[in-house]
């Protein structure tokens, strides 16, 4: 696994988001030379302002491993420009309007980000001779009724609000640029992850963050849907299961979309997510619950047997030991640890795992 990446040529856009910044470490701890794609991001405080800012980070930048240029996916010429002169052999897709109240919020930026921001990206696969694509969507591309059972890979997509409904265009956009412009030399498949966590995310109305910080500055947490049940699971989980995909389709495609969540058993509800981050940091939270909040399903989960048998893939980390590690990053960095030595520590141990 980690000898296929040593040397290839990676693109990843949104590499300045907290999955991008995750698989942007990953990969450079393999060797690859990495070219990022994404907006600086407009908060001060992330994972990616971090890592820029450390000195060891610094040296992928220094020995022309790691490249960041800053580019708007929905302007296609700039885009098609930073792919075609970087050719990469591997690409990983990530930049998106990721957050679902926001896309309330701004609707129209949401799907030109996310869909015309893929188009664009396919539009500019065209011109390569050979590639292996990850479109990484989520698993909110569901038509989601909150069923009981746990949605595979080809049940219907679907999606209400902005941002899962702009998801599921995405992989109705990405079927048929593939059928109608790609052959055999371009592989490009989608991966539905479910809610990820792990220490760096610090983005507004993710619960994790959202809980971490109401316990540094001893704030209530407002909380909307206590009882919605989420497939969580550490980071690293899922990207591992995109680096898996992306080497097995470079050498023999198999399928076109997987699911990557956690073990069954791994299922919990927001409320009982918070209680466990607050017991691990040792502190006891008070909670407001929100009114009035926009609508969102109370059950999602994921079927990943496919990509079980297919990608011999699976979780390495189950929920427990999720929560001690990512309640463990924001402690030590909290305490003045350098940020990019968790994400190390934290990279080190899973692949030993």
């Amino acid at each position: 696994m980690i000898e296929f990446w040593e040397n290839k040529k990676v693109l990843i856009t949104g590499d300045s988001g907290f999955k991008g910044s995750w698989l942007t470490c990953l990969l450079l701890s393999f060797n690859s030379h990495i070219r990022g794609i994404s907006l600086e991001p407009d908060s001060k405080k992330t994972l990616y302002k971090y890592l820029i800012n450390d000195e060891k980070f610094k040296r992928f930048s220094n020995n022309n491993l790691y490249e960041h240029i800053n580019i708007d996916i929905r302007k296609g010429e700039e885009l098609k420009d930073a792919i075609l002169d970087f050719e990469p052999e591997i690409i990983f897709h990530l930049a998106a309007q990721p957050l679902v109240r926001e896309s309330y919020v701004k609707p129209k930026l949401t799907w030109e980000t996310n869909v015309m921001g893929t188009i664009n990206l396919l539009e500019a696969i065209r011109f390569l001779k050979k590639c292996s694509v990850i479109i990484v969507t989520t698993d909110k591309v569901y038509d989601n009724d909150s069923w009981q059972y746990s949605y595979r890979e080809n049940d219907y997509l679907g999606g209400s609000d902005p941002y899962s409904a702009s998801k599921a265009a995405v992989e109705h956009a990405t079927k048929s640029w593939r059928k109608s412009f790609f052959k055999k030399d371009i592989q490009i498949s989608t991966a539905r992850a479910g809610n990820v966590i792990g220490g760096g995310d610090w983005a507004v109305d993710r619960i994790v963050p959202d809980t971490i910080n109401a316990l540094i500055n001893e704030t209530s947490l407002k909380m909307r849907y206590p009882e919605a049940i989420r497939p969580w699971q550490h980071v690293l989980d899922p990207l591992w299961g995109y680096i898996c995909l992306a080497e097995k389709q470079t050498i023999k495609q198999k399928s076109y979309a997987y699911n990557f969540g956690p073990n069954p058993t791994d299922m919990m509800s927001v409320n009982e997510l918070v209680k466990l981050i607050s017991k691990h940091w040792g502190k006891e939270l008070k909670i407001d619950l929100l009114q009035n909040q926009p609508p969102e399903s109370s059950l999602l989960t994921l079927s990943i047997d496919k990509s079980l048998k297919e990608l011999n893939w699976a979780p390495k980390w189950d929920l427990k030991k999720t929560l001690i590690k990512t309640v463990k990053w924001y402690k030590e960095v909290k305490n003045g640890a350098s940020p990019y030595n968790c994400i190390m520590e934290n990279i080190k141990s899973f692949l030993e795992t």
